[in-house]
């Protein structure tokens, strides 16, 4: 059961549909390989500020699961939706929004390991594929212990085409500047969530592109493992 709250948000003159579970406990169960992703929140005891001064790049993980929600705030913060006119928490030119977010489960409460998309609009995640795939990933970024060790690891993608149709070949700046301004999202909610992640550059793009099953269009930019610190 879900209860839908208005919430004015001021200058901007709209308005942000804000969803609140009655039951915070009820469980999440997978329909037709789509996991309802828990309710983000949207204010915390970390200042922005704090977050900034905070901000590390975290490659060593302790051997803890992180939970569904905690996963859930990440991915909002990548990518979530903010407005009733499908504006997301990172810019992107045009509203045009290439990027695709993938998260490789592995250790991560109520959430089976495997492959999974995540779909903005309705906050969920597809299943891509069954099983831990962690290991692999790590062969595919010239074996970083982070991969391999985080509870979970965020991949974002992107297709070019969706931004150069209208920019050209300056689109795919506009792309780079995209996933870093998504990237950087997940850092700042990283360190509000008391998590460490890093931002990985290095790996063989065809050999990501085929353990996560990606289409032929799109191109993996950014691997981010994510654990306990």
């Amino acid at each position: 059961m879900m209860v839908i709250v208005l919430m004015g948000v001021g200058m901007g003159g709209f308005f942000m549909l804000q969803k609140q579970r009655v039951n915070e406990r009820e469980p999440v169960e997978p329909i037709n390989g789509k996991i309802k992703l828990p309710e983000p929140r949207y204010d915390s005891k970390t200042s922005v500020e704090r977050a900034l001064l905070e901000r590390r790049s975290v490659r060593v993980y302790k051997d803890e699961a992180l939970t569904l929600t905690e996963v859930s705030q990440l991915l909002w913060a990548a990518q979530g939706i903010t407005d009733p006119r499908d504006l997301r928490t990172a810019p992107s030119a045009g509203a045009l929004y290439p990027l695709e977010i993938y998260v490789v489960a592995g250790n991560v409460n109520d959430l089976p390991a495997g492959i999974y998309k995540y779909k903005p609009h309705q906050h969920e995640l597809e299943m891509v594929i069954e099983g831990d795939k962690r290991t692999e990933l790590c062969n595919a970024t010239l074996d970083q212990p982070s991969v391999k060790d985080a509870a979970a690891v965020i991949v974002f993608s992107a297709v070019y085409e969706w931004t150069t149709e209208k920019y050209g070949e300056r689109g795919i700046r506009y792309v780079y500047m995209e996933v870093g301004h998504a990237a950087q999202n997940v850092y700042l909610q990283a360190v509000s969530l008391n998590l460490g992640t890093v931002v990985i550059g290095a790996f063989d793009d065809e050999e990501v592109k085929k353990i996560l099953n990606m289409g032929d269009k799109e191109q993996p930019l950014y691997i981010m493992p994510v654990g306990k610190k």
